[in-house]
């Protein structure tokens, strides 16, 4: 984590020797996430949520745009199988602090309004999660199941209009945040079917910000 936040720094600072022109604010917005499982027979659906956080934007018209923010997102799974001992439903709620580093370019670049477009990776850690069976039946995830650090990317366009900034991107998990779930016993000990989810988490984001 604190190798992280040190490149952070790094390719901040780095772009402000670059680019010159620099800016700041602070945003909040909607998400909408869904896992993607690698298992025929269990379902997600998309799941809402939101973040908040700050932005840093470096340069003029190619422009580098660091972020840090907290994002609350998940999803629904479902075991669709026609089996009432089977048919679990469970709920995943993550809450993870997030740090994209994008490059972007201005398309149209006026003093009262610009349209960009921005591409990048992002490094996603969880800080906190939470597992909810949906029905009367115990599923196989738990939190233990979810990988603590995530890595995406992120691409997408936006739109500054004097302070406002509002960003529509899609982000694309680049590994397992689930790889597999396997059901525990009453002792503690793991039993039974074990389910390779393979669950790869992919999100619309929606932001609106405000340059300080």
């Amino acid at each position: 984590m604190k190798k992280i936040v040190l490149l952070f720094a790094i390719l901040f600072f780095s772009a402000g020797v670059t680019f010159g022109q620099f800016s700041f604010g602070i945003k909040v917005g909607y998400n909408a996430s869904k896992l993607h499982t690698g298992f025929d027979s269990i379902k997600s659906s998309f799941n809402s949520g939101f973040h908040f956080g700050a932005f840093f934007r470096v340069g003029k018209k190619v422009y580098v745009q660091p972020e840090i923010y907290y994002t609350l997102q998940g999803g629904i799974f479902n075991n669709s199988l026609n089996n009432a001992v089977s048919n679990w439903k469970q709920k995943v709620t993550v809450g993870t602090l997030d740090i994209p580093v994008l490059v972007g370019f201005k398309l149209i670049n006026l003093k009262v309004i610009n349209w960009r477009i921005m591409a990048g990776p992002m490094a996603s850690f969880v800080v906190n999660s939470t597992v909810k069976d949906l029905n009367t039946l115990t599923g196989p995830i738990k939190k233990a199941d979810i990988t603590k650090a995530n890595w995406y990317v992120q691409a997408g366009t936006g739109v500054d209009i004097l302070f406002f900034t509002l960003d529509i991107r899609y982000q694309i998990g680049l590994n397992q945040m689930i790889k597999s779930a396997q059901f525990v016993n009453s002792s503690g000990n793991t039993t039974g079917k074990i389910y390779n989810l393979n669950a790869t988490n992919n999100m619309w984001v929606v932001s609106l910000g405000f340059k300080l």
